[in-house]
């Protein structure tokens, strides 16, 4: 006798630790897990009492009585899954059912998982969750303790009238509420046996399949937490449900839904749908008021839905206004009949969508403008070397009081003027040579402030801000500049009543990574420049597209929509960030990063290469020329005989393989282009060098150098000449490398 009121007297002590740790606990994450440690506790310590003092059946009296005395959810449950006692009212199989597809068999697993110690786990739905905890009272035997707790202001799957389940990410069906079972009359497993496919879209209409047969309906679908999906059957557009005149039947779903008339005045909107589309509904509102981008008048697409005499009842859509980057697809179903027939439109945000799609497209737009450009720039070079080539050699059969050198020079100049545009293309396409080297930045810009001073103009004043002991980073300084008097020229002309521009530079240390404008800045240390105007702005829409190349904000005939294209491709080529920030009249902010350089990590690569350069005793010498441009070859041939070298051509790959196949022909340098139809430069190079090992190369090329950088890598002592190129740029390379070869 006083082992059973000791035993009571624990199985009370229990209960009430166990509520007291509710209320000590309540309105934290930990209380239903405190609460559960506590109970688990003190079931064990009497279980192992009752055992002891008890046999088999008086053990599984004591703990009916144990689960019995629980008010919440407690089960006594035997090795087999059956179950042997419940706390008053309640059910284990109504109870799991509603968190697990099959429950008998998740009883044999927690309780396998229960044999050496207590197990706990707990269940997150997306209004509720349940904690359960297991511990093995005697052989064969296992006490459940559940707590359950739901969110009371949001209405759950299971309290509603509308036919829900609740899906796994795998499409199995863990949960469907009475209304469902009611319609589908029978226990499905899986979605595809449901609705023949796992993948449901929200909004869309599908075959349920019934103990009735089939059975049509337009489905609303949500995702929730781990990975799983409800979906809900829509009333009013459904074969299986009748129609359900009151609003309030899905005002509580969490999916967008609207009901619209076919004139297009919205009759209702649910709270979801009023979240996604930020704006209030009241009696006067249009659908045509919240969303736009049909590409027709919106009330004829309506009216088409709705009298069936079109099968489009699904469009993408953005906001009006300030939420133009804000993009919805909405699907249209017709229900109701004569005066009442009205639409129920589904809405699906796709936002994030349509901005990868966009990324996408801009991707592809900026790819082919690119390959376009560097393509242009590549047969204009090659043109260029011809002009300024032969232009070089009137030259020099002119001096300088003969009538025709003037004419000659504005040639030249003019021939100048066109490699700086090709330059530009090429600095978009990323594919121009850049002549590296380690730069003081704050010397670099010490260099520019006279020259923008006078670009600037009076009105303008040109404000510098520089951190001292600035890192040190590696750039072209000429193409550095170019983005530098580029960024200042566009904050000047965004001030046409003046105003200041500031030029800040300073030392800045990332210490993690940042993505930004589909742009990924690695953590490290960085040199930062800012170009800061006063100016009018840059509209929000229009920021996206500023480094477009031919797009501008300025007015026709202002300019060429180059200049933020090419700062960006130089920015980029060099391995540095560009970034924009503006806001109308308020003025513009570019920022750059550029990756600092340590010179004494670095040392062993910018060591500049000390060569001993021994003069030619003469200049005879063998060049084999491949070039399939005539004119450029022609030039090319002429110069370089005009220094006393014999010259072969060969306007292709394959014809100079061909020339080399006689063993007694002697060659001491190859001059060959790099891109060339057949076999290109680096191609019949290498297969040339297999059996003319000390042959020195020199590569030209209209496109960048490291455009073949991996081809040149497995050439030794090779140089690289970019077009277009003088006469005396070609000499001096040719024999350069013929000297090295003397030496």
């Amino acid at each position: 006798m006083n082992t059973t009121r000791s035993i009571a007297l624990i199985g009370m002590i229990a209960l009430i630790v166990s509520l007291y740790a509710v209320f000590q606990f309540s309105g934290t994450d930990d209380a239903i897990y405190v609460a559960s440690l506590f109970a688990g506790i003190f079931v064990t310590l009497t279980a192992w009492l009752t055992v002891r003092h008890y046999g088999r059946t008086q053990v599984i009296k004591a703990a009916r009585d144990i689960v019995q005395s629980e008010k919440g959810p407690a089960f006594l449950i035997n090795d087999r899954g059956e179950l042997l006692s419940a706390s008053a009212g309640q059910s284990h199989e109504t109870l799991l059912r509603r968190y697990f597809a099959m429950p008998d068999a998740k009883i044999l697993q927690v309780q396998q998982l229960a044999e050496a110690k207590p197990y706990s786990e707990t269940i997150h739905g997306r209004d509720q969750q349940l904690t359960v905890f297991v511990v093995k009272f005697a052989a064969g035997l296992y006490l459940w303790r559940c707590t359950e707790v739901e969110n009371e202001t949001t209405a759950k799957p299971h309290q509603m009238s509308l036919p829900a389940l609740t899906a796994g990410p795998s499409g199995t069906i863990l949960f469907m509420n009475d209304p469902m079972r009611a319609i589908v009359g029978q226990r499905v497993r899986s979605l595809d046996k449901l609705f023949g496919t796992s993948h449901l879209i929200s909004g869309r209409s599908y075959s349920v399949n019934t103990d009735n047969g089939p059975l049509r309906s337009v489905i609303a679908a949500t995702n929730i937490a781990g990975g799983r999906q409800e979906v809900f059957l829509l009333p009013g557009v459904s074969n299986a449900l009748p129609p359900v005149a009151d609003w309030h039947a899905i005002e509580d779903l969490p999916v967008p839904l609207m009901k619209i008339a076919k004139t297009g005045e919205i009759i209702a909107a649910n709270r979801e749908s009023c979240a996604l589309l930020g704006v209030e509904i009241n009696d006067h509102s249009r659908l045509s008021d919240v969303l736009e981008g049909l590409g027709r008048p919106m009330i004829e697409w309506l009216s088409d839905v709705a009298e069936g005499r079109s099968a489009n009842c699904r469009e993408f859509l953005r906001g009006k206004g300030h939420r133009q980057d804000f993009f919805v697809q909405v699907s249209l179903h017709a229900t109701g009949t004569g005066s009442d027939r009205h639409l129920i439109a589904v809405l699906n945000d796709m936002t994030e969508f349509k901005s990868l799609e966009a990324q996408f497209v801009q991707s592809q737009k900026m790819q082919a403008i690119g390959q376009l450009a560097g393509g242009v720039a590549h047969d204009f070079n090659n043109l260029l070397t011809a002009i300024s080539g032969h232009c070089d050699l009137l030259l020099l059969r002119h001096d300088q009081g003969d009538q025709d050198y003037g004419d000659l020079i504005q040639i030249h100049q003019n021939a100048n003027r066109a490699g700086s545009l090709v330059a530009q293309l090429l600095a978009f396409s990323r594919k121009q040579t850049l002549s590296l080297e380690v730069l003081e930045l704050s010397d670099v810009l010490s260099d520019l402030t006279h020259l923008m001073n006078r670009l600037v103009g009076e009105r303008i004043r040109l404000v510098f801000s520089e951190e001292p002991d600035l890192h040190k980073i590696r750039a072209d300084k000429r193409q550095l500049e170019q983005v530098i008097i580029n960024l200042v020229v566009n904050a000047r002309d965004a001030m046409p009543t003046g105003g200041e521009i500031r030029i800040e530079s300073a030392n800045i240390t990332l210490s993690e990574t940042i993505h930004r404008d589909r742009a990924v800045l690695p953590a490290g240390d960085y040199t930062m420049i800012k170009v800061i105007d006063e100016g009018f702005g840059i509209p929000e829409e229009k920021l996206g597209k500023i480094f477009e190349p031919f797009y501008t904000t300025k007015r026709a005939g202002e300019g060429t929509g180059l200049g933020l294209s090419t700062a960006y491709g130089i920015v980029k080529q060099t391995g540095g960030f560009i970034f924009a920030d503006s806001e109308l009249d308020e003025g513009s902010v570019f920022t750059l990063y550029f990756p600092s350089f340590d010179p004494i990590e670095d040392k062993a690569e910018i060591a500049p290469q000390i060569i001993e350069k021994t003069p030619l005793l003469s200049r005879e010498g063998v060049v084999l020329l491949v070039e399939d441009e005539a004119p450029v070859r022609s030039f090319a041939s002429r110069a370089l005989r005009l220094k006393g070298l014999t010259v072969l051509e060969a306007d292709c790959g394959e014809t100079a393989l061909t020339m080399l196949a006689d063993p007694d022909l002697h060659i001491d340098i190859f001059v060959t282009d790099v891109i060339m139809p057949g076999l290109d430069g680096p191609t019949w190079v290498k297969e040339a060098l297999q059996k003319r090992p000390k042959a020195k190369v020199v590569f030209v090329s209209g496109y960048a150098e490291d455009a073949f950088g991996e081809n040149r890598a497995l050439i030794p002592n090779s140089a690289f000449l970019p077009k277009p190129f003088s006469l005396g740029d070609l000499t001096d390379t040719v024999l350069e490398q013929m000297g090295r070869s003397a030496a």
